[in-house]
């Protein structure tokens, strides 16, 4: 077939998971604090594709987020929420949560009260995300990064809920934030082994579609911010792609200006891999923040929001919260500026609609 006829096709190809439906197969990746929220996830909605609110510490434009941090959070999840249905002209709207926040599943039952069509959860297996969505029809996601991450979680749901995802997602060694794999997993995957990856976890889900009887969608995200990577992606079998970082230079990305300016001015060298009080290691933009860090200086926390599970405050180098907070704010030199592998890339500012008109 043409290349251009091929184009147009893929661009008409719609995405159903059960009563959703997708316009455009294309999940935008949750980011946070703060990044994507609901002007972000609403303008994607709009366009067709998926919107994703981050629930990341949420709430820190509330007055109240110091002293009630988990009040404001669950508060501003309604907002951004309800923005984000405003803008999206009838389109699918979710929420990232990620299982290693403190009180995650206040925050999943706060997602199911609003409404949200779906819910995406990493930085963690999500075993009992279906315990705590019990009773209503929004869509349930985990995020692995191997094949073995896959099975456990789809024999867990399975067998202790009788059920398996709605929709899986896929997210590779190319992708930004905290990452899914060790050092030496990130030293070992390169693009023909990820690959061969994603293909093994491909086999995986279609045998619990047989045992189920009933199509799981998977969805790949991880350095993917052109047609030719997302041409690829979809020749391995996926059902849509996720797109972070291509969203980030746009318009409608909720983040500060110089945040985005700041993946603009990034070179391929300033994009670095760096320690995360989260335990896992996660890529961002260089800049002094990130090199102090990695150059082993500390930076204790001025209060304690009680973000993450297990933090211990006086052993972290830093605080995540206040991190990305200070980045999504505006300051580009002491906030962390969480990027894929490309971000580097990002030459100009977008709109929403360009960016998807470009990949799908």
């Amino acid at each position: 077939m043409d290349e251009t006829l091929q184009r147009e096709d893929m661009k008409q190809k719609e995405l159903k998971i059960g009563d959703l439906t997708l316009k455009r197969p294309i999940f935008q990746g949750g980011m946070g604090v703060g990044v994507s929220l609901g002007g972000l996830a609403g303008a994607v909605a709009a366009a067709g594709g998926a919107g994703a609110i981050s629930a990341a510490q949420i709430g820190f434009r509330e007055p109240d987020f110091d002293t009630r941090t988990l009040e404001a959070n669950l508060r501003a999840m309604d907002k951004e929420l309800n923005k984000a249905r405003r803008i999206a002209k009838g389109g699918v709207v979710g929420f990232n949560i990620m299982v290693a926040m403190q009180h995650y599943a206040d925050y999943v039952r706060q997602a199911v009260k609003g409404g949200a069509d779906f819910i995406v959860s990493g930085a963690g297996l999500p075993v009992d995300l279906p315990g705590y969505a019990a009773g209503s029809d929004v869509k349930l996601a985990p995020i692995v990064s191997t094949e073995k991450s896959a099975a456990v979680i789809l024999k867990y749901w399975a067998k202790k809920w009788n059920r398996v995802p709605d929709f899986l997602v896929i997210e590779g060694p190319k992708a930004g934030g905290h990452l899914g794999f060790t050092g030496e997993q990130l030293s070992f995957f390169d693009a023909v082994t990820y690959r061969e990856e994603v293909k093994r976890i491909i086999a995986k889900v279609q045998e619990y579609e047989e045992k189920f009887s009933g199509k799981i969608p998977v969805v790949l995200g991880g350095g993917i911010s052109s047609r030719e990577k997302a041409d690829e992606a979809f020749a391995l079998g996926v059902d849509a792609i996720q797109v972070a970082s291509r969203f980030v230079t746009t318009e409608e990305c909720d983040a500060d200006e110089r945040y985005k300016q700041a993946y603009i001015k990034a070179r391929k060298e300033d994009v670095m891999l760096v320690k995360s009080p989260v335990g896992m290691p996660g890529r961002a933009i260089r800049n002094s923040l990130a090199e102090r860090v990695m150059g082993g200086e500390k930076f204790p926390p001025k209060r304690c929001r009680g973000c993450i599970k297990g933090c211990k405050p006086a052993e972290i180098p830093y605080c995540i919260t206040e991190a990305l907070i200070q980045a999504v704010k505006g300051d580009a030199e002491n906030g962390l500026l969480f990027c894929g592998a490309d971000a580097w890339k990002a030459e100009r500012m977008e709109t929403v609609q360009e960016v998807i008109d470009d990949l799908v």
